[in-house]
């Protein structure tokens, strides 16, 4: 299947089209959203020259799984999924932070706390951990959502004070998202994994909260193989990760970091198979079932339009 890295497409009643670094988000009558999530990838805030075949299949696909088995906890933005490569939902106000939870001492948490941090976004960090060990209880470490550039950390106090969200509905997303955390806990040990950190954004519709976006997918949680954990843990050697690490990984052994003046390397048709190979493991891995790759059809671009066309026609 050739890789989807661009669309534009023009719905009924469609008002204006927002292109992130992987999604495509069709605003439909200010009422609803399709959100295409495209094969393009990124690592280092970069989208790379290729698309990778399926990827977007693969994280929209997850999100659906996970939007569906968390729908008891609070409502979500999602209303279908017409095609395998897109969801359709409602459109909802969102809040201008990003919940982060954090179960374990790893990644950016794990770099400022070697650094001497003993407190992130205002949450006090234990004496003498070290990297990948579990919290006592799992945090919430907010971002801000920026426009631009990098997400920044905050404190509740500084959310509240700055009167980002009020109190009363950041109080409210703070038990969201330990919720949700809690239950991708839950589903991901009994794969065999662990849900190290993982972020949540949220939106408001008619004064009450949903859920919107994607949750728990590889590109926005990391996951650890439960099995060995300890051991490594113990002799303070990497974890297995179950992420895109390895599209990292392949990108600095070839000497990118998203530099000025660093190049991206060849991505030869070998190098996007073997990550596309990778994306549709990480997805059998997360929900236990087997990949179905859509329909190999000549052209990706018009089926997913009809498909999402005629299901905006029965809204």
């Amino acid at each position: 299947m050739k890789a989807v890295v661009k669309t534009n497409f023009n719905f009924p009643k469609q008002k204006s089209l927002y292109v992130g670094k992987v999604r495509d988000v069709y605003n439909i009558d200010d009422k609803y959203m399709a959100m295409v999530v495209s094969d393009r990838i990124s690592a280092f805030d970069v989208v790379l020259p290729k698309g990778i075949p399926y990827k977007g299949q693969v994280l929209n696909q997850i999100a659906a799984k996970f939007l569906d088995a968390t729908a008891d906890i609070l409502p979500n933005w999602k209303l279908a999924t017409p095609d395998p490569m897109v969801t359709v939902g409602l459109k909802c106000e969102g809040f201008r932070v990003e919940m982060i939870v954090r179960g374990y001492l790893a990644g950016s948490a794990w770099r400022e706390y070697k650094a001497g941090a003993r407190t992130l976004c205002g949450v006090p960090l234990p004496e003498g951990m070290v990297e990948n060990q579990k919290f006592p209880t799992p945090i919430v470490t907010p971002t801000t959502k920026a426009d631009e550039g990098h997400d920044e950390n905050i404190s509740r106090e500084e959310i509240i004070r700055t009167g980002l969200v009020s109190k009363e509905d950041y109080d409210q997303l703070e038990r969201y998202a330990l919720q949700l955390f809690e239950r991708g806990t839950k589903i991901a040990a009994e794969k065999g994994l662990i849900l190290v950190d993982t972020k949540y954004e949220f939106g408001k519709r008619d004064g009450k909260i949903y859920l919107i976006d994607e949750i728990h997918t590889p590109d926005s949680s990391r996951y650890f193989y439960a099995d060995g954990y300890e051991e490594r843990l113990k002799k303070g050697e990497h974890q297995r990760q179950l992420s895109k690490e390895f599209v990292r990984e392949w990108l600095m052994d070839n000497g990118f970091q998203g530099k000025e003046g660093q190049k991206v390397p060849e991505m030869t048709e070998e190098i996007v198979n073997s990550i596309s190979d990778r994306y549709i493991e990480l997805y059998e891995h997360i929900t236990g079932e087997k990949f179905q790759k859509a329909d190999d059809c000549a052209d990706v671009a018009a089926r997913i339009e009809k498909n999402v066309s005629d299901y905006l026609a029965k809204l």
